[in-house]
């Protein structure tokens, strides 16, 4: 089975934001397969899940936990299913990744995540990400306040094209791995960067 985690804060007031953008692609992903998000097993920390069956099962996750404690859901989810940590991807926001690019790693540091580095202290650095950037911003504005705010009007015309080639990246892990979507997303940034 894989594992496929959106990582946000739970709450009307964070579902545009910035920092909702992993829950923004599980969100797509589900749409796509008609799939219903249910609470989480009532042993595990607050999570919705959605179970795609197909070759290999994928089971989708958006932890409720707020962001500074993913790592809590992220590694209880994947003791409860019995997921190693190779068949695990998070999916996050990057405020050190230019707006619309996306970058994939299969292993790493957290970077300035701290949701990331949530998950990082619970499960070690060897599991697969991907980071899906949203900017800086303004370099006068404090950076929580620039990823809990939402999207500005320029980048939302934009941001649908964004989340659905971030769940391309997704599916593509889950049918093919890690490598192929490295391959194919970080080298289409690449050249997209020099255009």
């Amino acid at each position: 089975m894989k594992l496929i985690v959106g990582l946000g804060n739970p709450g009307p007031e964070y579902r545009d934001s910035r920092h909702n953008a992993g829950f923004m692609v599980l969100d797509e992903i589900a749409r796509r397969h008609n799939l219903t998000w249910a609470m989480a097993p009532a042993q595990l920390p607050d999570a919705l899940v959605a179970k795609k069956f197909g070759a290999e099962p994928v089971l989708l996750s958006k932890p409720l936990t707020f962001m500074n404690r993913s790592g809590d859901a992220v590694a209880a989810l994947s003791r409860y299913y019995d997921v190693e940590p190779v068949d695990l991807l998070v999916v996050v926001d990057d405020i050190d990744i230019p707006f619309g690019r996306l970058r994939t790693r299969a292993s790493g540091s957290a970077g300035t995540h701290n949701g990331l580095r949530s998950v990082v202290e619970r499960l070690g650095t060897q599991f697969p990400r991907l980071r899906v950037g949203v900017g800086r911003g303004d370099a006068r504005r404090d950076l929580a306040d620039h990823v809990l705010a939402k999207f500005e009007p320029a980048e939302r015309e934009q941001l649908e094209s964004i989340i659905t080639r971030a769940a391309d990246a997704a599916e593509m892990f889950a049918a093919e791995g890690i490598v192929k979507v490295m391959n194919t997303y970080n080298a289409d940034d690449a050249e997209s960067a020099t255009d």
